[in-house]
């Protein structure tokens, strides 16, 4: 049976270092007009109020920037996700900074609270800071310690004020659920740009992490087939890919890129093989930043990854 899609857009960047984030949805948007798409009119589209004006006054904690508005829009792509699939439809997320992501996973726990959430995370880095031991205090680099309920206090290096403690607190208990995931429910693929305090935890908890030279010596199919072996414990399964995971000489357009990438078409492969596991409840595209591009080469890369992904659904 073809899945509904339900495209969530979600124009926000206040959990990033640098600017245009916001910009990327709507560069995606072009891409598909210049590619003469008709995609954006044929699903089902929601836009998710941003917090963006707070770019525009202080950062309130430099070890958790603007998290005040960070648990807002967590808490309202929360509430999206789960309207979402509660109406038995398919959402596929489009956001700018990865911090949102975390309400999309909360989405999905709240939606399906007595189900096992399994978490496919394409990125160049692995997002498992707290406020207790970023170096940079932007929270795109939080998500995934939101949703483990993770504060790695053996390794903290920063000291944190009441109220940044209690919003950080609240962020990880958003749906009331905490946490949504375990490490064991999570693979890292192509995470190769982690501080010490996230590389500890990675070993510490045995995380599953393939990287570029194991997808390219294995083949993306062996890949996607040993990645839902391990995940096989899992009743739903999220798959958050942020551009970043692509390597830089294909596009510079996104805020932190970092070098030994994989490829567009890499990419391409391995969301379709991944996406028609009928136990893939929601995909998410992150991080495409225009205003770092040359010709919105990133937003092409996204939206070709986007139609080969919803493809993938309609033939499952």
């Amino acid at each position: 049976m073809t899945k509904i899609l339900r495209v969530i857009e979600v124009k926000s960047e206040i959990g990033a270092g640098t600017r245009g984030a916001s910009l990327g949805v709507d560069a995606i948007k072009i891409a598909a007009l210049d590619y003469g798409s008709r995609f954006f009119k044929k699903h089902k589209t929601v836009e998710v109020p941003n917090e963006n004006h707070l770019l525009l006054e202080s950062t309130g904690s430099p070890f958790a920037k603007r998290i005040s508005g960070i648990l807002t829009m967590v808490e309202r792509v929360h509430d999206e996700v789960k309207d979402t699939l509660e109406r038995k439809e398919f959402p596929m997320v489009l956001a700018g900074d990865h911090s949102t992501a975390a309400g999309t996973i909360s989405g999905i726990k709240s939606a399906f609270p007595k189900s096992k959430l399994g978490v496919i995370w394409i990125d160049a880095h692995a997002d498992l800071h707290s406020p207790y031991t970023t170096p940079s205090g932007n929270m795109h680099g939080m998500p995934l310690a939101m949703v483990l309920d993770e504060d790695n206090l053996n390794e903290k290096v920063n000291k944190l004020d009441q109220e940044t403690i209690n919003y950080w607190f609240q962020l990880k208990n958003v749906g009331n659920i905490a946490p949504k995931i375990t490490y064991q429910d999570l693979v890292l693929i192509s995470a190769r740009d982690m501080e010490k305090p996230e590389e500890n935890l990675v070993t510490k908890n045995n995380v599953k992490n393939i990287t570029t030279a194991d997808l390219r010596k294995r083949g993306v199919e062996r890949v996607v087939i040993e990645t839902m072996m391990y995940l096989d414990h899992c009743d739903l399964i999220y798959v958050s890919f942020d551009v970043d995971s692509l390597d830089p000489s294909s596009s510079r357009g996104t805020g932190t890129p970092v070098a030994q990438g994989i490829t567009e078409k890499e990419a391409g492969m391995l969301i379709s093989k991944i996406i028609t596991n009928k136990k893939v409840c929601c995909f998410e595209i992150v991080e495409v930043n225009p205003t770092l591009d040359r010709e919105n080469k990133m937003a092409e890369n996204a939206f070709e990854i986007l139609v080969k992904a919803t493809n993938a659904l309609r033939n499952e």
